[in-house]
C-alpha cells in the first residue's frame, strides 16, 4: 500500500494543501471533494486507488487546510476555484489526468474539462451537478413548488406532485430495495 503524503504548494496566489499517493509514473487521478468537506473525505479511497494510480487530492480553496491570503481579495466563484486548481496542476506539471468529481467538485472539474479538453483522459462524477440547468423535466413540478409564495399555492403544488413524483420515485427505487 502506498503512503499518503500531505503537501502544500503555492498556486494562483493560494497555498493549496493536497494529498498525494501512488506511483508518480502511473496515470494521474485528480480527486475533487464535495461541500462542506476537504480531501480528508477521500482518506479511505486514496489507499485503494493509489495501487494503480497517481492520486492528487487538493483541498479546494475555502476548504480544509488550503489557505487564501486576505490580501488576494479572492472571489469564491466556480471560475476562480477552477483557475486555482488549474494553476495547482500546472505547478505540479500534470499534463494528462482523469478526474473524480464529487458534489461541489463537479462544476470545477467540468470547467477544467472545458478549458483543457486534451488534458482530460476520463471523468468520473458522483453527485456532481450543482446547477438547476442540470435538472431535467422530471423536476419541473418540484421547481414549481420551490417557487410557491402562499400556503394555497404550496398545497396545490404538493397535491400535483402526489401522482407523478411518488410513482416515478417508487419505480426508480425498486431495483435497490429488492437487493
Amino acid at each position: 500500500m502506498s503512503a499518503v503524503h500531505l503537501k502544500n504548494i503555492k498556486a494562483d496566489g493560494v497555498d493549496i494543501f493536497y494529498r498525494e499517493s501512488g506511483p508518480s509514473d502511473a496515470p494521474t487521478l485528480l480527486l475533487l471533494h464535495g461541500f462542506p468537506s476537504s480531501s480528508h473525505q477521500f482518506r479511505n479511497l486514496i489507499p485503494l486507488l493509489s495501487k494503480k494510480y497517481h492520486i492528487l487530492a487538493p483541498d479546494i480553496p475555502g476548504f480544509g487546510f488550503t489557505t487564501v491570503p486576505e490580501s488576494l481579495n479572492y472571489k469564491y466563484t466556480f471560475d476562480a476555484l477552477t483557475t486555482s486548481i488549474e494553476s495547482f496542476l500546472r505547478e505540479l506539471k500534470v499534463q494528462k489526468y482523469s478526474i473524480y468529481l464529487f458534489n461541489y467538485g463537479g462544476p470545477i472539474g467540468l470547467r477544467l474539462a472545458i478549458r483543457q479538453p486534451d488534458a482530460i483522459q476520463s471523468i468520473i462524477s458522483q453527485n456532481g451537478n450543482a446547477y438547476t440547468e442540470g435538472l431535467g423535466g422530471f423536476w419541473a413540478p418540484l421547481e414549481q413548488m420551490w417557487a410557491t409564495k402562499t400556503p394555497e399555492e404550496l398545497a396545490s403544488s404538493r397535491e400535483s406532485l402526489k401522482g407523478p413524483i411518488s410513482t416515478k420515485l417508487h419505480q426508480s427505487l425498486i431495483p435497490w430495495t429488492m437487493l
